[in-house]
Formats: structure tokens, C-alpha cells, sequence
């Protein structure tokens, strides 16, 4: 059972004169409907998740409109899609997570920009940045400054975010400029309302065909020489088409302040958090009505320099709010202003830090210092004491503890697994000898920390077999490369698998096979579970992955020779397997399949039905593992080579004993793994397996009662 978003789905149908409420992302979903998109396309990734996923529940609906959507193979191929708008007068939206999925949809991107597009091309990135972010620190702004892409950065507000979807589409067709809208998590998550349009259902459409192919327009393709035309296309025509329907929309928006001896020009999608920082240091009101202008840049690329110059002019100083590095947009405007020979002083690195999330109190320090600079009249005391009310408190923490916290990195979800193969591989490793381990993205690379620590890089998404081709051959010992089935699909199956066969490279993958691209939202590819089996499975608890076996098919189309399917909860097996893997005398890929579905999909697909069996009465057996206090031995090794949140310590219950004994808590979802470590690695014996029974039988009620009087019997008075 998948995450169903049937009240998203809802909100897509609201029409003129109702109003909308939900989160921001979702307002960008509907704001593409009631732009009359006709083609929708992405690959799944925090933060935009959801606009895919709701765009792909929503099909019925969409197919009354004649909207296209697909859900991706990856970003290259949803780049691609905008193809489309490149002939056809065709409104296209494609999504996903920025800076790592534009880096893979690049090529696309490149050939899409040099030849532009008549109908709106608009590309809904999330903005990945900061300390909370997943991938690595880069900015989506300089993909836009290289490859000449409209760059959108709408204020967080549902208004004007839906706003600028409706004129990025018009604004791309106006400059013949792909564009791209720039989310950060908070905007896509702001909750908010608006009032809604009537969808539009686009002119061309899968339900309106065309009727001709266009003509062949050789000015059209990405192919020298028309590329060499292309670009003094981009800098005569385009940017200032783009520029002129920015100013005439008035797309920036200048908040007016009470006075002008100073301003602030900020990226669009910083301007809540500014807001809350003159806020904190009196110098704006509940309202946000501020003492200083503002300029909001809903679009960063391109900038219009008369708009810029025009704000500047005649102030002691214009603070740049620009998140992260390096600098662009507070250099266009050193360089614009110093062409117009405009000597307002500008800050914005040198005042605030040059990397990393702009949060209210990086923007608070920021601020007060520019007041020190230019207007040492305002009165920010409560400002500073508030800056320092958070030094404070912090110092006062650390001083309260004896020593620093320990660290707290991500982990497996609970009866994941995937965290019972990386317990094989540190076993194996006792067996073979330390191993290079490629990683990947996706869960699985949570391995990467505590307990496990393993894996020595992570390249990209499916890159990990591909990663290892300069190392292999330096290394004594066959290297070992971990990917998921997303990732396989994603990536690896052809710059990875398909590279090592080509070349007869000699190493080892594991490739997690649990059914999904869990990472991203447990959304189905290609070798997800077949749903006929979801639905008609005679034990709901069984693990449904091999009813699928897509990858398996593939990798023997391809001429895999050496290839093993095992479960991955069979620890001891899952070490044999890669022991046998890494010291064969057989020459080639050797892939092994670690089989498990993943537990977030089992659960939702197995506790509706125990429910229903409750709810009938039926008789519901749960399986529960314990630790027996008395036989454990205070190790802990369990611990250390499982890493499961479940199973942790407790006070040793017997008051000659120090050591805190291994216990497992409520939330166990019964996956054996605690015990399946112990056979492996010979650990004490100290697990055992129960099963608690709810509505049970007569006769077991009956041997119940039985067993508690021998017991009874057998205890001592």
C-alpha cells in the first residue's frame, strides 16, 4: 500500500473563487494546472517530492485536462522532456532536487538552452542547501549564469509563489528562456493559502493532437553551426527580453521602508527569514512593515541593472542578502553599479558568512553589524540582547555538561533491510580481510556511520560500481560496491554494470533490491513488487520483492555470470555469499542480490490487514524478540555490529553486576535480525523469540493455563 495523496489530489480541482490551503509545494503543483501545463515529467527527491507524487495520483483527473505526466528514469531524462516546448507552442514542467539531480540532467539542460523555446519551459528545482540538506553544498545559480537559464527565487508566500509559476511560464516564452524555479525546503514546506483559478486545459494537448509535425528548422537544433548563433542569440535577444518583461510585470518586488538612507536587496526566497530578523532586532513590526527598502529578487538571473541602479542610488550603503558561495549576484551588482558610476557602498560577504544556511540569526548578526557601519544612530539594543540571550544559553549548556553530547547520526528505520547485509560485510571482512567499499545514495548509505563506518566514497546516485574502476586494479584484494535498485536504475545499471562487463572488470557489487526508491518517499521503479501479489498474497507478513524479478532478468541479458539472490535477514548466508564473492577464482562481475522489502512498505501493507483481523476478531500472532537478563554477558556486541534503535541498554537487574545488560524496547517489528547476528557471530546466546497472541484459539488458551501451573509448580516458594 503506497502513500496516498488523495486530499492533494482534491485540492488540484479547486476553481475560481475558492481557496486553497496547504503547504507551498503543493500550491506550485496546482499553480502549474492553472497555467495550462500540458506535459509534466520528474524524478523524485526531497524537497519537490511531492509535486511528483501528487501529479502521479492525480492521472485520472489529469487525463480529463489532457495533461501528460510520467514519473522519470532519472533528471537527464526529464530535461529531455522539455524538448518539447522547443517547436510546439506546449507549456512543460519537469522537477526535481537541485544540485545533484540538475548535475545529472546537464547535458539535456545545455541543448535545451542553446536552441530556446517557443511554448513555457519551466524546471522546479529544490534547493538542497544548508545544514539540513542531504547532498552536497552547491548552488543551482551557477547552472543558471552558465547555460543562460531564467532563475526564479520566489518569496515564500502562496501567493506570490504561484504568481511567479504563472509568469515564469510567460516570462520563458517571452525570452525564449528555459526557466528555473528555485525552492528551498521551508518554502515547500510554508503553509499558507491563496485564491485560486479556474485549471486550464492546454490547447495542444494528449486529448486536443497535434495535427502536423513542425517543419524542419535546422536553427532549432543544438548542432554547430546554429550553436555559434545560439549564443549571440542568448546575449542580443533573449536577456533583454527576459529584462524587459521582469520590469514591466514588475516581477522584483521594493518594499518601501520608512526610511531610504539605507536598503537591502535579498533573494526572493530569503525574505521571510530576513523579515524575522529585523524583527528580532526592532527595525520592522509584526507586520513586516520595515524601517529600510526592500528588494525582493523573485528572479536573481537575470538581474534588470536600471532596477537595481535605481534602488541603490543615493543611499549610505544596500546590504546583499545572498545565500551561499561564491557571491554572483552581489558581483552583477558591483559591476553594475560601478558601470553606471554609482558609488553607493554595497555589502554582503564581508559582513555576513560566506557559506553555509542563512538562518534568522546569521541574518541578525549580519544586520546589527551593518547598522554598526552605516547608521550607529539605530536603536538595536534589544537586538543585541537577543544575540546574546542565544550565546548565552549555549555557553550556559555546554557549561551545565560534564562532557559534550555523543553524536547522533541518521540511522536505519527499524527492521530495516538493508542493515543486516552491512553485519555480513563487517563479518566477512573477518573472514577475507578489509575491503574497499564504494558506496552510493540512498539508505544505504547510512552505513557510513556508526556502528558500521563503511564505505570509502559516494560518486552519485548509482555511481558507486563505476567508482571503484580506477581502485580495483590497485588494489590486492576485489573491491566491494553497494547500490540500490533505485540507484541501479537511476544510474548504475549502464555506468556501472554495463562498463564493467564491456571491460571484464573483476569485482563485486551488492546491489539492496527492496522494491523501491525508498530514499526519496518509497516511490515504485520498474522491479517495484508486482501489486497483483500486494493484493493476493496468502500471508500478508511475507516479504513480496522476489515477485519481481526485473533486475535479475536484466543483469542475465547482459551476460552476468556469477550471480546469487539471498535475503538479506539471513546473515549468515549474506557472509558466506560475500566471502565466497571476494576470494572466487572466477574472473568478472560477480552481483549479489541483497533481497528484503523495504519495512516502511510492509508495514503499510501489513497493518491495515492485522487491523482488519483484530477488528473481525481473528486470532493475530506478533512476533517479539527479547534478551534473556540472566545469560547476557554485558558485551554488547550485539549492539555494535547491529545498530538497531530497538535494541539498546538497560540497568542490569542484578545488583552484583555493573555492566548495563542489552535489552530490546517496544517498537521491535519482529525482523529477527538481534538473533540472526548472534548465529552468525557466535555472540551469547542470550536472545529468544516469542510470539504474542491476540484472540487465540481454545485449545491455546487451554495450554496456557496449563503451562503457568507447571511453572508455578516449579517455582520456588
Amino acid at each position: 500500500m503506497e502513500v496516498s495523496f488523495s486530499k492533494e489530489v482534491e485540492l488540484l480541482r479547486l476553481g475560481r473563487g475558492e481557496t486553497f490551503h496547504g503547504e507551498g509545494i503543493l500550491a506550485i503543483t496546482k499553480a502549474l494546472l492553472q497555467s495550462g501545463v500540458a506535459y509534466v515529467g520528474g524524478y523524485q527527491g526531497a524537497p519537490v517530492s511531492h509535486l511528483l507524487d501528487v501529479m502521479v495520483q492525480a492521472r485520472p483527473y489529469l487525463d480529463e485536462l489532457g495533461v501528460h505526466v510520467e514519473a522519470c528514469a532519472n533528471e537527464a531524462s526529464a530535461a529531455a522532456m522539455l524538448g518539447a516546448s522547443i517547436h510546439y507552442p506546449l507549456r512543460g514542467a519537469v522537477t526535481w532536487k537541485s544540485i545533484v539531480g540538475t548535475n545529472v540532467a546537464a547535458d539535456a539542460l545545455s541543448n535545451l538552452s542553446s536552441p530556446g523555446v517557443k511554448g513555457g519551459a519551466l524546471i522546479v528545482v529544490g534547493e538542497d542547501y544548508g545544514e539540513g540538506a542531504s547532498v552536497i553544498q552547491e548552488r543551482t545559480h551557477a547552472f543558471a549564469l552558465k547555460s543562460s537559464l531564467l532563475l526564479l527565487d520566489p518569496r515564500p508566500d502562496l501567493t506570490a509563489m504561484v504568481r511567479m509559476v504563472e509568469h515564469g511560464f510567460a516570462l520563458s516564452e517571452a525570452s525564449n528562456m528555459p526557466a528555473m524555479l528555485e525552492l528551498r525546503i521551508r518554502a515547500c514546506h510554508v503553509r499558507g493559502h491563496f485564491e485560486c483559478k479556474d485549471n486550464l486545459a492546454p490547447a495542444m494537448s494528449t486529448r486536443h493532437l497535434l495535427g502536423e509535425p513542425a517543419a524542419f528548422d535546422y536553427t532549432r537544433l543544438s548542432h554547430p553551426p546554429v550553436t555559434f548563433a545560439h549564443e549571440k542569440l542568448k546575449v542580443s535577444g533573449r536577456i533583454p527580453a527576459a529584462r524587459r518583461y521582469i520590469a514591466e510585470h514588475a516581477l522584483n518586488e521594493w518594499f518601501p521602508g520608512r526610511s531610504s538612507d539605507v536598503g537591502i536587496i535579498v533573494q526572493g526566497g530569503l525574505y521571510n527569514a530576513l523579515i524575522r530578523a529585523l524583527q528580532q532586532l526592532g527595525l520592522a513590526d509584526a507586520f513586516g512593515e520595515c524601517e529600510w527598502p526592500i528588494l525582493a529578487l523573485n528572479v536573481t538571473f537575470p538581474l534588470v541593472p536600471e532596477e537595481v541602479a535605481r534602488f541603490c542610488a543615493g543611499k549610505r550603503g544596500v546590504l546583499i542578502v545572498e545565500e551561499g558561495t561564491p557571491e554572483y549576484i552581489e558581483q552583477e551588482i558591483l559591476a553594475t553599479l560601478r558601470r553606471a558610476d554609482i558609488q553607493t557602498p554595497i555589502h554582503g560577504k564581508d559582513l555576513l558568512p560566506p557559506a553555509g544556511e542563512y538562518t534568522v540569526e546569521v541574518l541578525g548578526r549580519g544586520l546589527a553589524a551593518f547598522c554598526e557601519r552605516h547608521l550607529p544612530e539605530a536603536d538595536i539594543a534589544s537586538g543585541k540582547a537577543w544575540l546574546a540571550g542565544i550565546a548565552e544559553r549555549r555557553g550556559a549548556v555546554a557549561r551545565s555538561l560534564a562532557k559534550p553530547l555523543p553524536a547522533r547520526p541518521p540511522q536505519f528505520c527499524i527492521g530495516c533491510p538493508e542493515r543486516p547485509v552491512f553485519a555480513a560485510i563487517t563479518l566477512a571482512q573477518q573472514d577475507v580481510g578489509p575491503v574497499h567499499i564504494a558506496a552510493d545514495i540512498g539508505c544505504h548509505s547510512f552505513a557510513t556511520f556508526e556502528p558500521f563506518s563503511l564505505g570509502h566514497s559516494i560518486l552519485g546516485y548509482g555511481m558507486s560500481l563505476a567508482s571503484r574502476a580506477g581502485v580495483s586494479p590497485m588494489m590486492q584484494r576485489r573491491v566491494l560496491s553497494v547500490m540500490g535498485d533505485g540507484g541501479f536504475w537511476h544510474n548504475g545499471l549502464l555506468t556501472g554494470v554495463q562498463s564493467a562487463l564491456f571491460n571484464g572488470d573483476d569485482a563485486v557489487l551488492v546491489i539492496m533490491k527492496n522494491g523501491y526508491t525508498s530514499a526519496t518517499g518509497t516511490q515504485e521503479i520498474i522491479s517495484t513488487p508486482d501489486e497483483g501479489a500486494k493484493i493476493g498474497a496468502a500471508d500478508k507478513q511475507q516479504s513480496l520483492v522476489q515477485t519481481n524479478l526485473t533486475i535479475e532478468k536484466t543483469l542475465a541479458g547482459l551476460g552476468v555470470q556469477w550471480l546469487r539472490t539471498v535475503h538479506t535477514y539471513e546473515v549468515a548466508r549474506m557472509r558466506k555469499t560475500l566471502a565466497e564473492a571476494l576470494t572466487t577464482h572466477e574472473p568478472g562481475l560477480k552481483v549479489i542480490i541483497a533481497e528484503g522489502e523495504c519495512q516502511l512498505e510492509r508495514q503499510r501493507r501489513i497493518k491495515p490487514w492485522i487491523a482488519g483481523l483484530l477488528q473481525r476478531g481473528e486470532r493475530v500472532a506478533r512476533v517479539k524478540y527479547g534478551v534473556d537478563e540472566d545469560v547476557c554477558n554485558g558485551d554488547h556486541a550485539c549492539i555494535r555490529l547491529s545498530g538497531c534503535p530497538t535494541l539498546t541498554l538497560k540497568d542490569n537487574p542484578d545488583p552484583l553486576k555493573l555492566d548495563p545488560v542489552a535489552t530490546v524496547i517496544d517498537g521491535c517489528v519482529g525482523c529477527g535480525l538481534c538473533g540472526e547476528n548472534a548465529l552468525a557471530a557466535s555472540l551469547c546466546p542470550s536472545f529468544y523469540r516469542a510470539e504474542v497472541v491476540r484472540n487465540p484459539k481454545w485449545h491455546e488458551r487451554a495450554l496456557h493455563s496449563v503451562r503457568r501451573s507447571v511453572i508455578r509448580l516449579l517455582q520456588p516458594v
